[in-house]
């Protein structure tokens, strides 16, 4: 206990000088040992026995995880590496590798400054590497690399000297080139890797040993001897002259930017506020006196304290007592206590200046992306925006009558924290309906619910999240107020891919200033009128206000768009959620009354105008696919296609790599429930495969009318397809 109280002194003394701390994230794809490595560093500060580094994992302190073996929440820590004499204050995120928990990758990007990604050097980069990468690139993290598992090129594959070099400059160089293909603009400011310059380390960290070539001019160890070591299986000796934790905290501190290099251009690229005032200033140079502006990216349950959001500072400093403006809340929040985490514990402090990762209990108001700031008018920051989406849902209902006030409690508390699981009450059948990533995503969750929260449930087969959307262009309709005395008149048409591109990775958004909204989307296609009447962006949906000067449009657009966004959450064919639809309001006529235009007349006529106009331009349904990569030998290769064609599935690439095939693959995710099962019998056991969200494609068109019946039957609808007509007041 001594030991853990010495280092949170020396964590707190450093935490007030921006220029010596380090915010960082590990990100890799799943199994590439990125809790290994974590492991070992925190070893190598002293945080735990080095004996046990590597297989402790003590990041993964779930009893979920340590069981399955894999990362499933981000866990953070703080720690102290001496580099050059000096002192500095590492904040490191563990984040989970497999494709069902990549929202929490996402999150952690928004935290940190760099990201040390991970590869092994058998496998290579991997599809979720790629995601990573990508998210880290789009949230202005600079990347490091580490490739792991050197050992295995030589003991496994059985590898000489030269060409163990050869593949590792490959597998640099395609790393470069991912960067290169995500953003050339950023690729050509630095932002690369280089064995050369020591922004690459190689190792084990199962073997505790890494190497960088500024490692190997400190310590005179060459690459052959490298070589030769593992080939004795003398990694012992290896780690005490090369230690892993030296070489990775290295290369972070050298090459890695501090919260005051990384924050001028964070800040502009996640704020959209005006960088000359005062908290654009603050920000910018991560000043501890100036507003609170702090960020949350994760809230945990703590059995004692309460919730626990954790995020990043970016200027001011956060103590107990302080009074917080959380964005979105009427009232302003306490703060309650202020800590610092070390792995599963969370160790309080006094006070945490800008620039630092912290833990607070007390803002019972945040969710996760929340602002919190001193100021009562600050311009929020830009939403988190995740890269896959929730295409599986199962039903959720308490085994107990008496437990069923507490199950909404509990499956609120689940939604606050992990914001991408989307949960619904279906009105019809009165059961809670999750929708998450995947099956194991939903899986864990159903099993945290009963553990934690002390709720049993019973869940019901996964079901596929389809989306509605036109393939037609239809209107102007006219949607009627049931009092006759307001109508409006509506156009929809399918809104372009590249606009509908810009929505989901950000880009424009309802909360982004105008002009600069308007610029984006003209450089698409859309007409200046067109930019200019944005009234309402709903998921990859668009509202525009096409009229010119109508009475009393201003006051009643408000319910115009929540019937609007009614729509877009449950369409008219199967009452699925809606994408890619332009919704026009051409003209409307409306009472100069206000008491007879009400939520009750326009909420209605909106809605059933929009309703009968996607009937009319060829309502149709996609389905959510997934990326299927299948590594399998040669002589098993044909049960792997044939399990892939045999599921809607379509083969993209195949390429062969020794003994070993590569099978790139998509298809849809409701062919693809039961998959595990069925591919290692058709492969004996011998493939290895993981899935990347691949989006949403059309449903074939002799399949329409069956998936809607079965989704119209199970939401207790009528059993004919509505038409147009049903929806048209006469």
């Amino acid at each position: 206990m001594g030991r853990r109280k010495k280092m949170v002194e020396r964590v707190t003394a450093l935490m007030s000088n921006p220029e010596m701390i380090r915010n960082i994230g590990i990100v890799a794809h799943i199994d590439h040992g990125k809790t290994t490595l974590s492991d070992n560093l925190l070893a190598g500060a002293g945080m735990i026995s080095k004996e046990l580094a590597g297989r402790q994992l003590f990041m993964d302190s779930d009893e979920e995880e340590q069981e399955r073996g894999i990362t499933i929440d981000s866990a953070n820590v703080s720690m102290v590496h001496e580099y050059d004499g000096k002192e500095y204050l590492i904040n490191l995120i563990d984040t989970p590798g497999h494709v069902d928990f990549g929202g929490d990758v996402t999150r952690a990007m928004r935290a940190v400054d760099g990201a040390v990604v991970v590869i092994d050097a058998v496998e290579g980069t991997m599809p979720q590497t790629e995601t990573v990468l990508r998210q880290a690139l789009k949230e202005h993290v600079q990347p490091v690399l580490f490739i792991n598992k050197v050992d295995r090129l030589i003991n496994e594959l059985q590898v000489d000297a030269q060409e163990m070099q050869i593949r590792l400059g490959k597998l640099i160089d395609h790393v470069n080139k991912l960067i290169k293909g995500m953003n050339e603009e950023r690729y050509k400011a630095g932002c690369r890797v280089d064995a050369a310059n020591g922004t690459v380390a190689f190792g084990s960290a199962l073997y505790n040993w890494a190497i960088s070539v500024p490692m190997m001019q400190r310590t005179g160890v060459s690459f052959g001897e490298v070589f030769d070591y593992c080939r004795a299986e003398d990694m012992k000796a290896l780690a005490e002259k090369c230690p892993l934790h030296e070489a990775v905290n290295d290369m972070v501190i050298r090459f890695l930017p501090s919260p005051i290099q990384a924050q001028e251009g964070r800040v502009n690229a996640i704020w959209h506020g005006d960088m000359d005032s005062e908290i654009g200033k603050s920000m910018a140079t991560a000043n501890a006196d100036g507003d609170v502006a702090f960020m949350v990216t994760d809230i945990t349950m703590d059995p004692h304290a309460g919730e626990v959001a954790t995020g990043r500072l970016f200027s001011g400093s956060l103590s107990r007592g302080t009074e917080v403006y959380v964005s979105g809340a009427p009232r302003q929040n306490r703060i309650q206590q202020v800590g610092i985490f070390m792995g599963p514990e969370r160790l309080e402090v006094d006070e945490i200046p800008a620039g630092n990762i912290a833990a607070v209990t007390g803002l019972k108001d945040a969710i996760v992306g929340s602002t919190v700031t001193t100021l009562e008018d600050m311009q929020s920051f830009e939403s988190i925006t995740h890269a896959s989406e929730p295409v599986v849902t199962v039903a959720v209902e308490a085994k107990h009558m008496k437990d069923l006030p507490k199950l909404v409690e509990v499956l609120r508390q689940v939604a606050k924290e992990d914001p991408t699981l989307k949960i619904t009450l279906d009105e019809e059948t009165g059961e809670h309906l999750l929708a998450g990533m995947g099956e194991l995503h939903l899986e864990v969750i159903a099993h945290r619910i009963e553990r934690d929260k002390g709720v049993e449930i019973s869940t019901t087969p996964p079901l596929v999240v389809y989306r509605e959307t036109i393939t037609g262009h239809a209107g102007p309709v006219e949607g009627k107020s049931p009092n006759r005395h307001n109508r409006f008149y509506i156009v929809v048409e399918p809104l372009a891919p590249e606009v509908v591109a810009l929505i989901k990775s950000g880009e424009i958004s309802m909360r982004m200033p105008e002009v600069e909204r308007r610029e984006k989307l003209m450089a698409v296609g859309l007409t200046k009128e067109e930019a200019k009447g944005i009234a309402d962006i709903f998921e990859s949906n668009i509202y525009l206000n096409m009229t010119k000067g109508i009475q009393y449009l201003n006051e009643t657009m408000e319910l115009v768009l929540e019937g609007f966004e009614e729509v877009m959450k449950a369409g008219p064919l199967s009452r699925e959620p809606c994408m890619g639809i332009k919704v026009s309001l051409m003209d409307a006529k409306l009472h100069e009354d206000a008491v007879h235009r009400g939520p009750a007349q326009v909420i209605p006529a909106s809605r059933q105008a929009i309703q009968a106009a996607m009937l009319m331009a060829d309502d149709t349904m996609f389905e959510p696919y997934q990326k299927v990569f299948i590594q399998v030998p040669m002589d098993n290769m044909g049960g792997a296609t044939k399990e892939i064609q045999g599921r809607r599935g379509v083969i993209a690439n195949m390429t062969s790599e020794g003994d070993m095939t590569i099978i790139e693959s998509k298809a849809p995710v409701s062919e693809l429930f039961g998959f595990a099962g069925d591919i290692r019998s058709a492969t004996e056991g011998r493939a290895m495969w993981s899935t990347e969200f691949a989006g949403f494609e059309p449903l074939p068109k002799n399949l329409v009318t069956e998936v809607v019946s079965g989704i119209r039957e199970r939401k207790g609808l009528k059993a004919q397809l509505p038409q147009p007509s049903d929806f048209m007041s006469m």
